[in-house]
């Protein structure tokens, strides 16, 4: 068995001892060889040793993890993140295609992120600014979005992205420069992501961007005709939906 040495930074002492534990019970191959609980003592001793595997709480008293990220630019260890449960993080962490164990979680959570940090998942630097950003500007529309394809992470700016189309449980991405991406994530979970942008699902199959629609024709069973000329149907069920919001606009 491959040992991996790993530190843990949560300022909640009933959380930290909590994973200490459940490392030391369940997962053997895990040495802990230290805990923190603040921005200032994490420093000082991920200074001395750095682990393979960083569990980094996001809000700490003196601070959050990213400001103990900054003191470490170069840091080696694999980050698993664990927050408490708020939708804005959540949300924050999935613009980002960050991974995460949300509070309370159970031992499936924690071994499924111990097992991507073992396969050399880790967030970059991008990545990152995109999850600091969507935290620290909770009401705020996000400017960009981290896309996993099949052999690399994409960062997109939001008003790049014309539209989302379904096909089974994967979604392509659409984009103004005339590239499409294909990401192992549903329509749905994009269709609740970008919501609060301007996007809006007008079909089972088809997410679109408010900003790219030109027209809509009544006729036909109704559809939209966006600005590169694609024509985009609306469904029976959304087209009370589609008409209500494009009122809005």
């Amino acid at each position: 068995m491959v040992k991996l040495t790993s530190f843990v930074v949560e300022d909640n002492s009933l959380a930290l001892d909590m994973l200490v534990n459940d490392l030391s019970n369940y997962h053997k191959e895990i040495e802990v060889i230290g805990t923190a609980k603040s921005v200032v003592e994490a420093a000082k001793l991920l200074q001395q040793k750095q682990p393979d595997i960083l569990f980094l709480d996001i809000m700490l008293g003196d601070g959050t993890g990213f400001d103990l990220l900054e003191i470490f630019p170069n840091l080696k260890s694999k980050i698993i993140f664990v927050t408490a449960s708020d939708e804005y993080a959540i949300r924050a962490f999935k613009f980002a295609a960050i991974d995460y164990i949300l509070k309370p979680y159970s031992n499936d959570d924690l071994s499924s992120s111990i097992q991507k940090a073992k396969q050399q998942i880790e967030p970059q630097k991008e990545q990152l600014n995109i999850l600091k950003e969507a935290i620290n500007n909770q009401n705020s529309i996000l400017n960009r979005i981290s896309l996993y394809t099949q052999d690399k992470i994409i960062i997109v700016n939001t008003d790049e992205i014309i539209r989302c189309q379904s096909d089974n449980n994967y979604t392509t991405f659409y984009l103004k420069d005339a590239s499409k991406i294909l990401v192992s994530k549903t329509l749905k979970y994009y269709a609740d992501l970008l919501k609060n942008n301007g996007f809006i699902r007008v079909h089972q199959s088809h997410l679109i961007n408010k900003l790219e629609i030109k027209e809509y024709i009544k006729s036909d069973g109704g559809y939209i005709i966006l600005n590169n000329n694609t024509n985009i149907p609306v469904s029976v069920r959304k087209k009370a939906d589609v008409i209500n919001f494009l009122k809005s606009i």
